[in-house]
């Protein structure tokens, strides 16, 4: 039956521009999105500006315009960023229009009659100066913890202290230079505490995040154990002057903008409904319309801000009486050649610049699906790799079908083709089933290894008929039509394939093909007896390394020595030169390398350790052997979840007696500055024992 589905990206805020690291979440969206559409799924795909807040009030100052002309113009640069990488939102709206306002105002109104809206008085910093009050980032001082200066008004950069901005030591207003004052003022709060709240958010969270386990671990630790109350209240207010919408009957107080930023999404679905009758926005607002659609919500977003999308968002929902989302899906950062993006190495790439470079937003879109799967770990952009990967998948296998059959169908047999099946079709049409459950499980990386898998038969096929050699023989014309006949419809269906990572490359084919636009469902069936193609025009070019490095150069920033008087400047300089030396890596060679023995192991069993906070004990299998590993990953994964994994386990490292047992070996596992321990996996086929290398 068809499914009535409304997805969503996290919406990008209205004060930068798009790079590439927001790319990788608005592909990986859209490819689902497109997938579901040709599946024949009443699919809609919204997104919007984030528009409110401080940060923007400021910089429109900054430029002398109102807030209203710089969302607007940084509006327009956003679609073109997202057209130009060939994201098809349905509806791409704004945070600041009256269907956002609607739907917060609505919001707020039944959370405040059900109890949970609590007014309190609090003291923040007072920015004498410009008369406001001074969100943690707009505050620096030196460190409460380590004493370094210019440090802002939440954390310290030196030494990673978190702390209120009331602690900093001699505060200075970033806005005005002004000393801030401290003064009190009342602010609104969503009493997430609230134990309706937490017993809601207990069964809810398992089932919105039941795709990603690892998620559910954090979102657990999160909440405490029963009968804990870890989370606390969310304040939903501040103070004017602010860009954003005034709460209702309390005049001078502006919701803060991540309430009224998710509430977006129904604004934007509400804007498209506008003009677009067929939609009903109650199935998918609404709880008990929505229950009786049997409509989905899906949320893509970044890692960051799992929290907010699987905690306060579903709560803010629940006790609307809107409808909950049906799942959260949480992706991973985006590093450049193993590395964060830095803008002194050129890696920190704007959208907008890699389409002035003249680069394919296809052979990006790719590489990212290639590299993409349902967990939340971290992908990396090896620029190397992208240029290997997209020559010799895209040019060198897919396309390559076409250029070397097309040309003798046209010329021979007046572009006609002949409807003659094969094993090789028909195993090519069954494995529709296979590579439409990956990319509806967005493990989209698994999608394209089969589609590549079926491209190499696909070509292996053509070299072993050889279509060229064919040409030169005399009374091979009927052979010579069905070999590159079998190559075209091979090539159709793996275009079907492909479409929703493609959709222009797709197009494109279908035009050569003369098809109309293909769905999902046409995999099931061969192209007619004497279908007559267009003629074969180039579809896709290789990738240059020197294209890569016109890139870089054009998104490397000079770090130019800072001016004497501007000591801020000055001290961010000496930072980024210490953190640079911090990043320096000692090389070792290739026989200490070797000295490290890395096997991929089968997690046989896994429990949690009595007394231990942070342990669970794992059974490894590792081919020939067994060993009895302690992993410090409790607050990441469920014992349960990780039996029958595969994993990498140092098999060299000397055995540790340790108060629960003897650890015989470690596994590997990755993490960031920001939360979460991310299990490293090997890609299926591996075998346990096998060697790392």
């Amino acid at each position: 039956m068809p499914r009535k589905i409304l997805v969503t990206s996290a919406l990008p805020y209205a004060n930068g521009a798009i790079h590439l690291g927001h790319l990788v979440e608005y592909i990986q969206t859209d490819i689902w999105a497109r997938f579901q559409k040709m599946r024949g799924h009443e699919c809609w795909y919204v997104c919007a500006d984030d528009t409110h807040g401080t940060p923007v009030m400021l910089r429109a100052e900054k430029e002398g315009i109102a807030p209203e002309q710089l969302i607007a113009r940084v509006h327009q640069e956003h679609t073109r960023d997202f057209a130009g990488f060939h994201v098809a939102f349905d509806n791409y709206h704004t945070t600041h229009s009256e269907e956002t306002r609607f739907f917060a105002n609505d919001i707020y109104g039944k959370l405040k009659a059900a109890g949970l809206i609590e007014v309190r008085s609090i003291e923040q910093f007072y920015d004498p100066v410009k008369e406001m009050f001074l969100p943690d980032r707009f505050i620096k001082g030196e460190c409460p913890q380590c004493g370094a200066a210019d440090q802002y008004g939440d954390s310290c950069e030196a030494c990673g202290a978190a702390y209120a901005p009331t602690d900093l030591k001699n505060p200075v207003s970033a806005v005005s230079g002004a000393v801030p004052v401290r003064k009190s003022s009342d602010h609104y709060f969503f009493r997430l505490s609230d134990p309706r709240c937490q017993e809601f958010l207990r069964r809810a969270t398992r089932e919105i995040c039941k795709a990603q386990p690892e998620a559910v671990n954090k979102l657990q630790e999160w909440l405490g154990e029963e009968g804990e109350n870890r989370l606390s209240d969310w304040d939903i207010s501040r103070d004017a002057p602010y860009f954003g919408f005034e709460i209702p009957d309390a005049p001078g107080k502006y919701f803060y903008v991540w309430l009224d930023a998710p509430i977006g999404y129904f604004g934007s679905l509400k804007n498209l409904a506008a003009r677009t009758p067929a939609i009903d926005v109650a199935a998918f607002t609404d709880k008990a319309a929505a229950a009786k659609a049997g409509s989905e919500l899906y949320h893509f977003v970044g890692k960051d801000i799992l929290y907010f999308h699987a905690l306060f968002w579903p709560a803010e929902l629940e006790f609307a009486g809107y409808r909950v989302p049906t799942a959260v899906f949480a992706h991973g950062f985006l590093t450049v050649d193993g590395q964060k993006m830095s803008k002194s190495r050129g890696t920190f790439i704007t959208a907008e610049s890699y389409l002035k470079q003249g680069l394919d937003p296809e052979w990006l879109r790719y590489y990212y699906a290639a590299k993409l799967n349902a967990t939340m770990e971290d992908i990396d952009l090896s620029l190397d790799d992208f240029v290997a990967r997209v020559n010799s998948d895209l040019v060198g296998k897919y396309v390559n079908i076409a250029s070397r059959c097309a040309g003798f169908i046209g010329k021979r047999f007046g572009g006609r083709l002949v409807a003659d099946d094969s094993p090789l079709l028909a195993e090519a049409r069954a494995a529709a089933g296979t590579i439409a459950d990956h990319y509806e499980a967005r493990e989209y990386g698994k999608a394209v290894r089969e589609i590549m898998a079926l491209a190499d038969r696909a070509n292996q096929f053509v070299n072993e008929h050889a279509p060229w050699e064919l040409a030169k023989q005399a009374g091979a014309e009927g052979r010579l039509q069905r070999v590159c006949s079998q190559a075209l419809q091979l090539f159709r269906l793996l275009t079907i394939y492909l479409k929703p990572v493609l959709p222009k490359l797709a197009a494109e084919a279908e035009a050569f093909l003369r098809l109309a636009p293909l769905a999902w469902a046409d995999a099931a069936s061969l192209l007619p007896d004497g279908h007559e193609i267009g003629e074969y025009r180039h579809l896709a070019s290789r990738v240059e390394r020197k294209q890569i490095d016109a890139l870089l150069e054009a998104n490397r920033e000079s770090l130019a020595p800072a001016a004497p008087d501007s000591h801020s400047q000055q001290r961010h300089a000496e930072r980024q030169q210490h953190a640079e030396e911090k990043a320096v890596v000692t090389h070792i060679s290739i026989d200490e390398f070797a000295r490290v023995d890395l096997r991929v192991a089968r997690i046989a069993a896994a429990e949690h350790v009595e007394g231990a906070e942070k342990l669970i004990k794992l059974t490894l299998d590792l081919g020939a052997e067994t060993r009895t590993v302690f992993a410090g990953i409790k607050s990441a994964y469920d014992p349960a979840a990780l039996v029958g994994r595969l994993t990498v386990v140092v098999a060299n490292l000397a055995p540790r007696k340790m108060k629960f047992g003897v650890s015989e070996g470690m596994i590997l596992a990755a993490s960031g500055d920001g939360p979460g321990i991310f299990l490293l996996s090997p890609d299926s086929g591996a075998q346990p024992g096998m060697k790392v290398k």
